[in-house]
């Protein structure tokens, strides 16, 4: 499974979304008494010591290289992390999942702000139907500390994925990677020490599994987008709702209700109907380059 076909490359993000639901499982099984910052620490240090037996992608010479805008977007990925770890421990594992996909709504409105990016108007509608996706799922009576740190999270994706833009060009994934989780450890480490929570042993077996599988996942994303064009494929990723729903109920007995449903729909189905055009506009253009030829 290469990644080299369009088919296969669907097959690996499903695949993919699937191991980073297992990873969230990982997450929600340690409850919401969780500590969250002895957590984000492990997290981020076994992270760092996995990436290194690929330590030949990366150039040591020039490690801290463009360190200000990395050292922005790590604290940020903390913050994201930390909330993460909350919004999973508190909220039903779908209903986390589908706030969590305000982030590429999120992405859209950010580029138009800072990067002077146009919408087209299905991106427009896209953006205003996902986010009253999001009230219709929280409702306002119901949003707490959970549905809000489920929405910081998303946020923090958002601008974690528009900032790769300004990270340093020659470094490799893995270089900027490692330069991440390595300048997340001290603050994380402080705010552990502050946190104060007593030393679980078991919190190791949690950790090493939610790495285990999101490094699994982020594999399939790379061999899936290496070969084949993201607009072709990315549609796949929306699988991960599913996944959400399926483990959910299975697993932890939450039953979606009407509004999870709608709401969903209403999040999913635009952004959906967005990659699915991607498509049809690459098939376009390459039947016409073709003709041309």
């Amino acid at each position: 499974m290469s990644g080299k076909t369009v088919n296969s490359a669907i097959l690996l993000l499903v695949i993919g979304n699937f191991m980073a639901l297992v990873s969230d499982v990982f997450i929600k099984t340690m409850g919401p008494d969780a500590p969250v910052f002895q957590y984000t620490f492990l997290r981020c240090l076994l992270t760092a010591l996995m990436l290194l037996p690929f330590r030949r992608q990366i150039d040591f010479t020039r490690f801290f290289e463009g360190i200000g805008v990395h050292g922005l977007r790590a604290h940020i990925q903390l913050a994201g992390i930390s909330c993460m770890v909350i919004a999973l421990g508190t909220l039903p594992l779908a209903t986390a999942n589908a706030v969590f996909y305000a982030a590429p709504l999120l992405v859209m409105v950010f580029a138009v702000l800072f990067f002077k990016e146009r919408l087209t108007p299905f991106s427009v509608l896209a953006v205003i139907s996902g986010f009253a996706g999001i009230v219709v799922i929280l409702r306002p009576v119901d949003i707490g500390w959970g549905a809000l740190s489920a929405l910081i999270a998303a946020l923090a994706l958002a601008i974690g994925a528009l900032m790769v833009r300004k990270l340093p060009k020659q470094q490799s994934t893995v270089h900027k990677l490692l330069l991440s989780y390595v300048l997340i450890l001290p603050a994380s480490f402080v705010l552990m020490l502050v946190e104060g929570a007593p030393w679980d042993p078991d919190i190791l077996i949690h950790v090493a599994g939610s790495t285990l599988f999101i490094m699994g996942y982020n594999i399939t994303v790379l061999l899936a987008y290496q070969q084949v064009d993201a607009n072709q494929v990315t549609s796949a990723e929306y699988t991960g709702l599913i996944w959400a729903v399926t483990i959910g109920w299975v697993g932890f007995g939450e039953v979606p209700d009407l509004w999870f449903l709608v709401g969903s729909v209403m999040i999913v189905v635009p952004l959906l109907l967005i990659s699915l055009q991607h498509r049809r506009k690459t098939r376009t253009s390459l039947s016409a380059a073709s003709c041309k030829v």
